[in-house]
């Protein structure tokens, strides 16, 4: 194979990835909001919400409010002052990165996980292949 052809079914191949996620959006949402609360249900922001350390997607849309970055901002400080990050996450954080400041005119810290970082990676790859389509 050339090196043309490779590229064509990297892109094919990514492009039929992308295809099923986005058929099946509801359904991978779902599944991702499961497992983000059953890892996270015992740091300290949301036990406040589920005392007894068990999650689910219904007692999330009931008891947790819809909240803003400045809601967040003291335990994204404090962790960036050394604290544990289970304040937060249940995962270990990497790194920090700092928002353009953009939509509310202040940079904001975000916590940076590995696993969000190689996430992040893929973003332009992502769009690149949507427009061409």
């Amino acid at each position: 194979m050339d090196g043309e052809t490779d590229i064509k079914e990297i892109y094919e191949n990514v492009m039929n990835i992308l295809e099923d996620l986005t058929s099946n959006a509801h359904k991978l949402q779902e599944q991702v909001l499961e497992e983000i609360l059953k890892s996270n249900a015992g740091t300290e922001y949301l036990s406040r919400f589920f005392p007894n350390g068990q999650a689910d997607k219904q007692s999330f849309k009931t008891n947790v409010p819809i909240i803003t970055y400045e809601d967040i901002k003291p335990y994204i400080g404090r962790i960036a002052n050394g604290e544990t990050p289970s304040i937060l996450l249940a995962y270990r954080i990497t790194q920090f990165i700092q928002s353009t400041g953009t939509s509310g005119g202040q940079p904001k810290l975000i916590p940076m996980t590995a696993e969000s970082f190689e996430k992040r990676m893929y973003e332009p790859l992502l769009a690149d292949l949507v427009i061409k389509r």
